[in-house]
């Protein structure tokens, strides 16, 4: 059993979703998914009512309800996937709910620009899954507004001894299912892109939520868990454990 992680391609990724895609709930239980953890992380964004948010790697549209909350009708949901089948899920949710403004794109994420200047970015269980993850983040944290911000949620080892003893078996699950690269460590990578960073964890630090918001022009910015774009913190970075 090895110990390392060797990417796939993007056709391999979008062939496995698209078998997995109609148990992305039973992998939610498997992988003892907190069962707010969706909400929160959009939460995080601090969306107001007309905003413009992408969510990278939708999957089946398990977090267009909170974004629809957030943005309203007024709103523009924005919402790229590379595989069909679950995209299947999310158009067929989407159109029961008549939520006429989420838009649907089926491709890379790396391939994809947003319409317009975007108020949010969120990745839900989806960074971990892409070989390009770093030119992704950059790509849209590009077309965020100054006051934007990104959100990743997804999961990780937990720290110490514990994660080195389930490292092998986590790899080798992740490999069968999801995809995920459990060692990847998103949080450095919004932390070289802004100072204003903030991240909780949870579960006994195998989930995580990490949020970075973009620069105002007087550089200052919001607090990753307050709800208003206009409201400096002094203390963006933080880790804490929920």
């Amino acid at each position: 059993m090895t110990c390392e992680w060797v990417d796939c391609d993007r056709n391999s990724v979008k062939q496995r979703y698209d078998r997995i895609a109609k148990f992305i709930p039973v992998f939610d239980r498997l992988f003892f998914l907190p069962p707010d953890l969706r909400r929160k992380a959009v939460d995080r964004l601090g969306l107001s009512r007309g905003d413009s948010v992408l969510e990278i790697g939708c999957g089946t549209g398990n977090s267009f309800s909170y974004l629809y909350d957030a943005v309203g009708p007024a709103g523009h949901i924005y919402a790229v996937d590379i595989s069909p089948g679950m995209l299947r899920g999310a158009r067929k949710l989407r159109d029961l709910n008549q939520w006429h403004n989420v838009e649907l794109s089926e491709c890379d994420a790396a391939d994809y620009t947003a319409p317009t200047p975007l108020d949010g970015v969120l990745f839900n269980l989806s960074y971990n899954t892409m070989p390009h993850h770093r030119s992704v983040l950059n790509k849209a944290w590009n077309r965020l507004r100054s006051g934007g911000r990104v959100v990743i949620m997804d999961a990780k080892l937990p720290p110490g001894r514990a994660g080195e003893i389930i490292r092998p078996f986590s790899l080798w699950l992740m490999k069968r299912t999801m995809l995920g690269n459990p060692l990847i460590q998103p949080w450095k990578e919004i932390a070289a892109l802004t100072e204003y960073f903030n991240m909780s964890e949870y579960l006994f630090a195998s989930y995580y939520i990490c949020c970075g918001v973009k620069p105002l022009a007087r550089d200052t910015a919001a607090e990753c868990g307050s709800t208003s774009k206009d409201n400096a913190g002094s203390d963006l970075y933080r880790i804490a454990a929920e």
